[in-house]
């Protein structure tokens, strides 16, 4: 086959099925750190990170010789039969980062989705009632209960049901389009009275900034006035950090923002360096409660994977990350306030450190969501040499997933391209 972008672009219609989209139509052949290369040749600065995997950029060196290393001891042994250290060894730091001097316990998976589905197994186990509640415009995966915990239709749930039982969703706090911490919450409090009895609720899940949905920031209010309403009813709380976490909103994990201590955390997409991994981080009398053989998976806590996060943990530690994300979400907030007082178009800035969107309206009113001008800015900054992309409910919002690593620089030239490429589109109309 010919490498060029058109004709795999041809080779995939003809042999990937439609349901699974691809944001842009090139073909990656290379990457390092916060630069993507086609198969073409060309460059791009990618500020999507396989959708923030690579927190701490494309094929990190430490990442690579952990992997290489781990590959010629084992590489698969499935720790249901055998069990290896680096599943234990990154299990314990897990453990650490999350519940600090409390006991919790670390379950090893692949998936975000199947990270997700566990923390509901393991909440009802530990809770013998079925209700679940989750928000509007949150994102929990693509699998059947995952799109059943998503709080959007389209285009997760299509006509993919009926749907699992037992899950409810309320508003998730807005500023932009009206709904307080005080009105999320006093929602909550309502679908207790009219829909499912607290004592009936095993958990409620969130993410403590919306991805999927939009980068929407639960707040810390938000989040110390959920966690004392759940602890008020003997609720578990479980933090989805499939997104935020691993230093994507400028902390470790966002919900150490407010100050909360959740009894579930799941987490995924960073934790390995691009390697399929995820986890549930909980209480360990929580996660104690599934009967031996209620949980795993054949390719769960893969050694590669384990290896590879047990790398990522130590470049967090060894290059500062944190630091270095803190820097970088400063640098581009301020890049990005300027463009929204500059571009009519953009009705607000929001999320945290480095994990910031830009929603895009007609006329300024944050009810008129304009998803084709989203759509031709990120096109144009495709063609600027930028990859982004969108999200929120309406498809209206562009988010900006760039490693952690990126110079500083470097977020300057891709300032320079949005900027350039929101002009474009504007001319466009």
């Amino acid at each position: 086959m010919t490498r060029t972008n058109q004709a795999y672009l041809a080779s995939r219609v003809q042999n990937v099925p439609q349901g699974v989209v691809t944001a842009h139509p090139v073909f990656a052949d290379k990457a390092q750190g916060s630069l993507l290369w086609d198969v073409e040749g060309r460059r791009y600065i990618d500020f999507v990170g396989g959708i923030g995997v690579q927190n701490i950029g494309h094929n990190h060196p430490k990442v690579v010789a952990a992997v290489h290393k781990q590959l010629e001891r084992v590489s698969h042994a499935a720790f249901q039969v055998a069990g290896y250290d680096v599943y234990v060894d990154l299990a314990a730091r897990l453990n650490k980062l999350i519940g600090g001097s409390e006991p919790y316990k670390t379950l090893l998976v692949t998936t975000g989705a199947e990270a997700v589905e566990n923390a509901i197994k393991i909440a009802r186990a530990y809770r013998n009632v079925p209700g679940i509640i989750s928000f509007r415009g949150g994102f929990h995966g693509r699998t059947l209960l995952g799109a059943t915990l998503t709080g959007f239709s389209a285009p997760y749930r299509q006509n993919f049901g009926p749907f699992a039982g037992e899950v409810y969703h309320t508003p998730y706090p807005d500023p932009y389009h009206g709904i307080s911490s005080e009105d999320a919450i006093r929602e909550l409090n309502n679908l207790f009275s009219t829909q499912i009895l607290p004592d009936r609720v095993a958990a409620v899940i969130l993410e403590p900034v919306q991805g999927d949905g939009g980068f929407l920031p639960a707040g810390k209010e938000f989040l110390q006035a959920l966690r004392a309403l759940t602890e008020k009813h003997g609720i578990l709380l479980i933090l989805d950090e499939i997104q935020a976490g691993f230093g994507r909103t400028g902390e470790m994990f966002g919900f150490q923002h407010a100050g909360i201590q959740p009894d579930l955390v799941t987490v995924a997409k960073s934790l390995a360096g691009g390697l399929p991994l995820s986890g549930v981080v909980g209480r360990a009398e929580v996660m104690d409660a599934p009967a031996p053989g209620g949980l795993g998976g054949t390719y769960a806590g893969n050694p590669l994977a384990c290896a590879a996060a047990l790398a990522v943990l130590d470049v967090f530690e060894e290059e500062r990350l944190l630091e270095k994300s803190r820097a970088l979400g400063e640098t581009l907030r301020a890049g990005l306030d300027k463009l929204a007082a500059e571009f009519k178009e953009i009705g607000t800035v929001r999320g945290m450190g480095p994990m910031l969107g830009l929603e895009f309206v007609r006329g300024g009113d944050p009810f008129q969501p304009d998803a084709d001008f989203t759509q031709a800015v990120i096109d144009q900054c495709r063609e600027g040499g930028l990859l982004v992309i969108k999200c929120g409910v309406h498809r209206n919002t562009l988010r900006l997933l760039a490693p952690l690593t990126t110079p500083l620089d470097l977020a300057h030239e891709a300032l320079a391209i949005l900027r350039g490429a929101i002009e474009r589109a504007r001319g466009k109309r």
